[in-house]
């Protein structure tokens, strides 16, 4: 009983400690500059929701959210689609340079984005695509591909190869199997993907910000361009945070058996 209430606890004070920094962008956000540059307060002297009125109200604010989540979903729908044929065919088949082929993989995993910051950039802006959605959603692939890949192939390799030979005996076509009988299958792993996909893609910075400009200019892009002749504006700058933990808030609730499911199954 003492060891059960100890580890209690333990894991409150952990959990609090890990809230502080959220407590606190939340604090930031009600409060006017004047009050966070000037007071140290754990609540607000004077509550105020201008902040947030600022980024609902204000284009240059607001698109950001809409610019990220454009291309962010774009980014995980193109990555599991081409994760998905790409692991199916590591965890079924044997063929010359498979293993070497799957690590190179995983090495643009393993690679920082400022490597490849400037041959995107010049790249994309011989054909006309910086500043676009795709061009963002596309770059995001490099990365998050070869993690999809990752995930599902580990997922894969534990569904039995005798379900493909009953599909094929009873009929099946491939595409018709694949889809009908085996996504249902690792449904869980292709949700983990997607999440990883998702949350790399909607917290990446250096990409996002070398891609893009005005027309598809991120949140976390914006963020870095609160400077004005006036100094940081540090009361929308913490609205804006809060706002952009929402989604992947809202994301990991809706996968979270998904996830827990991975980490019993999969490679999470």
């Amino acid at each position: 009983m003492m060891k059960n209430r100890a580890s209690l606890i333990t894991m409150t004070i952990y959990l609090l400690f890990l809230l502080i920094p959220i407590y606190w962008l939340i604090n930031m956000s009600l409060k006017t500059n004047t009050e966070i540059t000037s007071t140290f307060s754990l609540v607000p002297n004077k509550l105020t929701f201008a902040n947030y009125v600022t980024i609902l109200t204000d284009p240059s604010w607001y698109m950001g959210y809409v610019n990220s989540m454009i291309y962010v979903v774009l980014n995980t729908l193109i990555s599991i689609t081409v994760a998905l044929p790409a692991a199916y065919a590591f965890s079924r088949y044997n063929f010359m340079g498979d293993k070497h082929l799957f690590f190179w993989l995983l090495t643009n995993r393993m690679s920082p984005p400022a490597v490849f910051a400037l041959p995107f950039f010049q790249l994309y802006s011989s054909i006309g695509l910086f500043d676009t959605h795709i061009a963002v959603a596309l770059a995001h692939c490099l990365f998050n591909v070869p993690l999809a890949v990752w995930i599902l192939e580990g997922f894969m390799r534990g569904v039995p190869k005798e379900i493909d030979e009953t599909a094929y005996i009873d009929g099946y076509s491939f595409p018709r199997f694949f889809i009908r009988i085996f996504m249902p299958l690792v449904a869980s792993g292709i949700g983990v993907a997607a999440f990883f996909c998702f949350m790399f893609s909607w917290v990446e910075l250096l990409l996002s910000r070398t891609l893009t400009a005005v027309n598809a200019k991120s949140i976390a892009a914006t963020m870095t361009r609160t400077v004005s002749a006036s100094g940081m504006d540090w009361g929308v700058l913490a609205a804006a945070g809060v706002l952009t933990i929402i989604p992947g808030a809202l994301v990991i609730y809706f996968v979270r058996n998904y996830i827990a499911k991975g980490f019993a199954l999969g490679r999470v």
